[in-house]
């Protein structure tokens, strides 16, 4: 499929998220604000961060689509990535937010017991968030999307949050009126640990990093190609979800004609499509040494 139409596919999640987080904030908050329950409040808060963040990787990826330009000779693929980068700040800020007010409510000197409706809207929360990262999960691995990889953790991590936020209010109805505010406390730290992972991971693949136990997965299917002798140097990088390989490999017979040299590079391109689904591979083609 061509990786434009697969770009395409991909918005379907984004906008999936988008809707189930709109619905599930607006019902969270009003249900948390009405019922007193400030587990349920910190997780509202939480998927009003994620529309934030899939709002961003909906218009990453229709930036991603737009073909090269003058300007942009490898087109605008990591348009996404960018995107990641700036929503993980904003939902760092939210989830120090939330942490901020979970801590605070530890010291009322009287806590409020949530009602009954809050622990069931968490519960159904859990469920739903759930079904929607079964969907995205399976839409990221047809097609070979880290984007909407990224989105679908997020949305089992959502999933765990609600769970929590459903324990904790159960908890403060039996007496527990701690409970509550401790969840909130957890759901907060949740919204951070996930804000850095994706900075993280944001960061790391605008800076050309790498992870170098995939490299040599591709340094072993070079070396098994007939004709290659040494791979001298191989290095790669991702382009939004593309990955683009250069190396220098050293040939078995340095006496080959270019058509022949042509062949051995044709082949490399076809094994690292047909193991690694990577089409835009660079080779340098050098005599063996000595």
């Amino acid at each position: 499929m061509d990786i434009y139409q697969n770009i395409k596919e991909g918005e379907r999640g984004a906008w999936l998220s988008i809707i189930a987080y709109l619905s599930l904030s607006l019902l969270k908050i009003i249900i948390a604000v009405t019922y007193a329950s400030e587990a349920l409040l910190a997780d509202g808060l939480n998927n009003a961060t994620d529309i934030i963040a899939s709002l961003a990787v909906l218009v990453g990826l229709k930036i991603s689509r737009k073909p090269p330009d003058e300007d942009h000779r490898y087109g605008h693929f990591r348009a996404e990535t960018v995107s990641a980068l700036i929503a993980s700040l904003i939902m760092m800020i939210v989830g120090i937010e939330v942490l901020w007010r979970a801590v605070r409510k530890f010291f009322d000197p009287v806590l409020d017991t949530p009602g009954g409706v809050a622990a069931w809207t968490a519960l159904v929360s859990a469920a739903v968030m759930f079904a929607v990262y079964q969907y995205n999960r399976k839409l990221a691995l047809r097609i070979n999307s880290r984007a909407v990889m990224a989105a679908a953790y997020d949305n089992r991590s959502d999933a765990l949050v609600s769970l929590g936020a459903f324990i904790g209010i159960v908890g403060a109805q039996t007496g527990l009126a701690w409970m509550d505010p401790l969840a909130a406390t957890l759901v907060g730290a949740v919204i951070c640990k996930t804000a850095w992972d994706i900075f993280r991971d944001a960061s790391h693949t605008l800076t050309d990093g790498f992870d170098d136990k995939k490299l040599e997965q591709f340094r072993r299917t070079v070396e098994q190609t007939k004709g290659v002798a040494s791979i001298k140097d191989i290095k790669a990088r991702f382009h939004g979800n593309r990955v683009f390989v250069d190396m220098v490999i050293q040939v078995a017979d340095n006496n080959m004609n270019v058509v022949e040299s042509h062949r051995i590079t044709e082949e490399i391109e076809k094994r690292m499509w047909n193991e690694h689904r990577i089409s835009e591979v660079h080779i340098h083609i050098e005599p063996k040494e000595g």
